[in-house]
């Protein structure tokens, strides 16, 4: 019976190092998106994981956007994933700059970009008050997990998973009237 609680202690300590260090890798990168430490900012980042995420949420909004003005059929959701995936990828690689993830997260903004809108920043995140975060945090997998910019639900969030050197942040998950703005710039065609 002793080994059963050994081993309900030990699994105790492990997930409380698991999240610690999620905790602590999010409050990194808090610190450093206030501090507009771009370049810690980008140590803490995926990048391809980031635009991989952004190519995604275009694609999908883009086929929501069709799909309201007439049916998507199979053949055209197929080259819209096949060739649209390029047409997104050019249009995420100018977002997805190593100076406007900084910004975005910093300010909530794209430079330059001012009318598609805004996030809650994430510099305004305060990790002091725990209890109001654990409920904008959503485990997705046992290495990833989201986090709610704001209060309303389609505010935006961050993504962060673990990769063999530390918890760091996959995607940048826009609501959807800004992917809705940016949508607008692609063809329709």
């Amino acid at each position: 019976m002793r080994w059963f609680f050994y081993a309900i202690a030990a699994l105790a300590i492990c997930l409380a190092i698991y999240a610690g260090s999620a905790f602590a890798s999010l409050a990194s990168l808090v610190v450093a998106v206030r501090r507009g430490d771009a370049e810690h900012v980008v140590a803490r980042t995926d990048l391809p994981r980031v635009r991989h995420a952004m190519v995604d949420q275009l694609i999908d909004a883009y086929l929501r956007r069709l799909g309201r003005q007439r049916p998507v059929k199979p053949f055209e959701r197929l080259a819209i994933n096949t060739f649209g995936a390029s047409i997104a990828d050019e249009l995420a690689g100018k977002l997805m700059t190593r100076e406007n993830i900084a910004a975005l997260l910093q300010t909530g903004a794209v430079r330059g970009d001012a009318e598609i809108g805004a996030i809650p920043p994430l510099a305004n995140v305060d990790l002091s008050n725990v209890a109001t975060y654990m409920g904008r945090i959503v485990p997705i997998k046992p290495v990833e997990f989201s986090l709610r910019l704001g209060s309303e639900e389609d505010a935006g969030s961050i993504s962060m998973h673990f990769s063999g050197d530390g918890w760091k942040l996959s995607a940048i998950n826009l609501p959807a009237r800004m992917l809705s703005k940016l949508v607008e710039r692609l063809p329709t065609r």
